[in-house]
C-alpha cells in the first residue's frame, strides 16, 4: 500500500515538473533571421520574453559577442549559423553555446572589424519581443554605397562615361561611346535651359557632331518596407515587401531605358531600410524624383484601385489618407529602429516642411502617374491624395506614394503578383514620370553625361 503511494506521488511530481517545465527553461529563441544589405547586416532574434544582454567584440580574429542572460540555446539559435549566406558583407559564421550556467553565448564571426549597434523591440503586432543587432562597418572602413549606386545605372543604363564625382566625365571613356538615341522633347527642351548644351543631332544622314553634354534626370525608386517589415499582407499570404520590390525593379528598368534618364533602387533586396534613410539615400543621390512603390491594405476587403499620394502641410485629404499614412509611418516601428540614436540631419530631413513648392511639384507628378494608372486599373480616388508620410518629407525632391493596388482584396492580390501586370503597373508610372518632365525639365544643375 505503501508502495503504491509512493508511486501515485513521484508521478505527480513527474507531471507537475512537466508543467513548470517552460518556466525552468527561460527565455527560448522562437526564431532567428538574417538581413544582410549593401550598408548593414541585421540578425534579429525572436525572443519569448525580453532578456538582458551585454555584447563586446574581439580581434584576432574579428567576431561580435553576445552574452544572454537566462536565454536557453535551443534549435532555432543552433541552427542560426546555416542561414549565413557567403555573400554577407559582414558576417562569417555564427554558433551558440552555453558559456556558464544561465547564460547562452552567441558569437558571430565577422568579416573584418565592425560596429555593433544592439537594442531592443517591445512586441509589436505580429512579432513578440526581440532583440536587434545591427552591423555596420568599422568607422575607417564604411562606405557610402549611393555614389556608386549612382554610377553604376549610368554605365549600364547609358553606356555612358562614368562622371568622377565634380561633373566631369572621366578621360577617355567617350572614344568608346555609343551614338545616343534621338532627343525626346524633354531632352530638348532641357537642352534649350539656360547653361545646358544643345543634344547632339540624329538625323538620318546626319555626320556625328562634337559630343555635347546633357542634363541627367535621377530618380529615386523606393520599395516599400523590407526585411522585419513586411508591410500588408494579403489573404493568400503574399508581402507587401516582396511585391513592391519586384515592382520597383521593373520601375528601374523601364526608366533606365528612357533617354538621359536614370533611376537608383533605395533597397535591392529584402533588407530593412529606415523611413529617414530612405530620404537622406534620395538626396545623396541628387534624385530629381522620389517615387516610394506600395500596396494598400484596408480592414475592409471589398476596397480597390490604385492611389497616388504627396505629402500634406495642412493636415490629410480624407481620414482614409490619415489612416494609410499613419500605417505607412508606422514601419520604423515594425522594422526595428534604434531609438536611441540621435541623428541631427535626419530629425531635420523629417521636419522641415517649408517646401510649399516641392509639393506643388509633387502634386503636378502624382497627377501625370495617376493618370496613367487609370488606363490599366481602377481609380480609389479620382485624384492625387495627401498626408503626412514620414517618406515624402525631403524639402527638395518632388515626391509621391504610389499605392498600386490593393493586396488585401484577393482579386487586386493575384494581381499583384502577376509578372505580366506587374510590367505594365512599373510602364504605367514610367510614362507618367517621363509626362511629367516633358512638361517641367528639370532645371540647370545637377549631373552631366556625355551624348555623342
Amino acid at each position: 500500500m505503501r508502495a503504491k503511494s509512493y508511486g501515485v506521488l513521484l508521478a505527480g511530481l513527474m507531471v507537475g515538473l512537466a508543467w513548470a517545465w517552460p518556466a525552468l527553461a527561460g527565455v527560448t529563441v522562437k526564431a532567428v533571421r538574417l538581413w544582410p544589405s549593401p550598408d548593414y547586416s541585421r540578425i534579429t532574434l525572436e525572443l519569448s520574453a525580453a532578456a538582458q544582454y551585454k555584447f563586446f567584440t574581439l580581434k584576432n580574429p574579428d567576431r561580435l559577442v553576445l552574452d544572454l542572460d537566462g536565454v536557453d540555446n535551443g534549435p532555432a539559435l543552433q541552427a542560426a549559423g546555416s542561414q549565413v549566406s557567403p555573400q554577407d558583407p559582414l558576417i562569417a559564421n555564427l554558433r551558440s553555446g552555453i558559456n556558464q550556467p544561465g547564460v547562452t553565448r552567441v558569437v558571430i564571426e565577422t568579416k573584418g572589424e565592425v560596429n555593433p549597434k544592439v537594442f531592443s523591440l517591445a512586441p509589436l503586432g505580429e512579432y513578440g519581443n526581440r532583440l536587434v543587432v545591427d552591423m555596420y562597418p568599422s568607422a575607417d572602413k564604411q562606405v557610402d554605397n549611393t555614389e556608386a549606386q549612382v554610377e553604376k545605372a549610368i554605365a549600364e543604363a547609358h553606356q555612358l562615361p562614368a562622371i568622377d564625382g565634380k561633373g566631369d566625365p572621366t578621360p577617355g571613356a567617350a572614344d568608346s561611346q555609343p551614338a545616343a538615341k534621338p532627343a525626346t522633347p524633354a531632352q530638348s527642351a532641357a537642352a534649350d535651359q539656360p547653361g545646358k548644351a544643345a543634344v547632339a543631332d540624329n538625323k538620318a544622314g546626319a555626320k556625328p557632331k562634337k559630343a555635347g553634354y546633357v542634363r541627367l534626370i535621377t530618380v529615386a525608386v523606393d520599395a516599400g518596407h523590407g526585411g522585419d517589415d513586411p508591410g500588408a499582407t494579403g489573404a493568400n499570404g503574399t508581402h507587401e515587401k516582396d511585391v513592391t520590390l519586384e515592382i520597383a525593379r521593373r520601375l528601374k528598368a523601364d526608366i533606365d531605358q528612357i533617354p538621359n534618364m536614370r533611376a537608383v533602387l533605395t533597397r535591392d533586396g529584402d533588407y530593412f531600410v529606415p523611413l529617414g534613410e530612405r530620404v537622406i539615400k534620395a538626396r545623396k543621390m541628387q534624385a530629381d524624383l522620389f517615387v516610394s512603390i506600395h500596396a494598400d491594405a484596408f480592414p475592409n476587403e471589398s476596397a480597390r484601385g490604385s492611389s497616388v499620394f504627396a505629402l500634406s502641410e495642412k493636415g490629410a485629404t480624407s481620414a482614409a489618407a490619415r489612416w494609410l499614412a499613419k500605417r505607412e509611418n508606422d514601419a520604423d516601428l515594425v522594422g526595428g529602429v534604434n531609438i536611441d540614436v540621435k541623428d541631427k540631419y535626419l530629425k531635420q530631413t523629417l521636419i522641415d516642411l517649408s517646401q510649399t513648392a516641392t509639393i506643388s511639384d509633387s502634386l503636378k507628378l502624382g497627377r501625370d502617374v495617376l493618370g496613367q494608372l487609370g488606363d490599366i486599373n481602377n481609380l480609389h480616388r479620382g485624384h492625387v491624395e495627401q498626408a503626412g508620410f514620414a517618406v515624402l518629407k525631403a524639402p527638395d525632391i518632388p515626391s509621391i506614394l504610389v499605392e498600386t493596388a490593393f493586396i488585401s482584396n484577393p482579386e487586386e492580390e493575384k494581381r499583384l503578383v502577376s509578372p505580366a501586370y506587374q510590367d505594365k503597373l512599373a510602364e504605367a508610372i514610367a510614362t507618367g514620370i517621363k509626362h511629367y518632365f516633358d512638361k517641367n525639365p528639370p532645371l540647370a544643375g545637377g549631373r552631366i553625361a556625355q551624348n555623342m
